[in-house]
């Protein structure tokens, strides 16, 4: 992300979504809205033509989806990413938007100063999920599609591993400090060495490989 205010692409086919967005970051000099979409063809066609740093990407639009939106953005050479909106019945979608490369998920019902902050964390190059979501959509995730034999993770020590497999369970940095008796600082460099060794773009992807590896598993 470049200095200045965050950059934010809104992408919803509802007017009243977009505008309640725009009139709250008005308010905040830190970000700044250089378009609006309501389809997912005229998000992609906007990333290419403002270079935005985020899109806040609804799921059901018109056309093109955010799903596919978002696999066509982040597919791309650009640094933009993607907070995805979404409301509590849509975990199947979620997961499209999981391995489409979006950096975040926040609940359309959030308080909107809890969606701009949303917007920081995806923007500094983080990965979130909204609380209230977080645990049960990467449990739900685990299943889908049913493991069958672990794979391995090549190149990591014990102790990334172990990392590794926190990530997927959910917790935060903090959190997974407390777990192993390290600094937060440690966790920190541990997450940023696991991006660096995995070619994963941001922590979402991380949880899709401690799964897709069998590092985290579903109980039972």
């Amino acid at each position: 992300m470049t200095a200045g205010p965050v950059r934010v692409v809104l992408a919803d086919d509802q007017p009243l979504v977009r505008s309640g967005l725009r009139l709250v970051m008005a308010d905040h000099p830190d970000l700044e809205v250089v378009g609006e979409a309501a389809t997912g063809a005229e998000a992609v066609q906007l990333v290419r033509d403002t270079g935005p740093d985020v899109v806040v990407m609804d799921i059901r639009m018109p056309g093109m989806d955010g799903i596919e939106a978002t696999r066509l953005i982040t597919a791309g050479p650009t640094s933009t990413r993607v907070l995805v909106l979404t409301t509590f019945d849509e975990d199947e979608y979620v997961y499209g938007a999981l391995r489409a490369g979006a950096s975040g998920f926040v609940v359309k019902d959030m308080a909107l100063n809890d969606i701009l902050a949303a917007i920081r964390v995806v923007a500094v190059g983080d990965a979130l999920i909204a609380p209230g979501i977080t645990r049960r959509l990467i449990a739900d995730f685990a299943g889908r599609p049913p493991q069958r034999s672990p794979r391995p993770v090549a190149g990591i020590t014990e102790r990334e591993r172990e990392v590794l497999t926190l990530i997927g369970r959910g917790l935060t940095n903090t959190e997974i400090a407390e777990d192993l008796f390290i600094t937060v600082a440690t966790a920190k460099s541990h997450v940023s060495r696991l991006l660096t060794k995995l070619g994963a773009r941001d922590r979402v992807q991380l949880v899709i490989t401690a799964y897709e590896t069998g590092l985290v598993t579903l109980p039972g």
